[in-house]
């Protein structure tokens, strides 16, 4: 990790990491959605985003809706260490212990545990505010931090 030393290492907070995330979740939104209609039409994916009497579930469309973000999501961090909201605002996602890059099943793990950071009403998320290391329950769950960027600390610390 561009050889900082451990108390070089500035965790990204809350703050930081919520829009990233909202940004990450609309655009991949998109992307599946734009996915669904290519394949489905628009009228069938409207049909379907109506609440209706009788729920239909179309399970395809649901695979879609669900694999599609994890796939782009887990690809991203796999390539750049964070996702596109997260590089915008100078993020990556690491290994808890050597700050180097978390291996493929810590990633799958971490985006697994989103669901345990959200069930209880987002306190999993949340606890990224109390965290000495800024750390959500699904970063603990993987032992991954997100670390703000070297770019992003001169930035920061040229404003101070």
């Amino acid at each position: 990790m561009n050889n900082l030393s451990h108390h070089q290492i500035h965790y990204a907070g809350f703050w930081r990491r919520l829009p990233a995330f909202l940004l990450d979740t609309f655009m991949f939104s998109l992307i599946s959605t734009g996915l669904a209609i290519a394949i489905y039409g628009f009228d069938r994916v409207m049909q379907l985003q109506t609440i209706t009497a009788d729920i239909e579930i179309d399970w395809n469309l649901l695979l879609i809706d669900q694999l599609v973000p994890a796939i782009c999501t887990i690809a991203f961090w796999l390539a750049w260490k964070a996702t596109p909201g997260k590089l915008l605002f100078d993020c990556q996602i690491v290994d808890a212990d050597s700050f180097q890059k978390a291996s493929f099943s810590q990633l799958v793990q971490r985006y697994l545990c989103y669901i345990v950071s959200a069930l209880p009403l987002g306190l999993g998320f949340l606890w990224i505010v109390f965290n000495k290391r800024n750390q959500g329950w699904h970063d603990k769950l993987s032992n991954t931090i997100v670390i703000m960027q070297d770019a992003s600390l001169v930035k920061l610390e040229s404003y101070a």
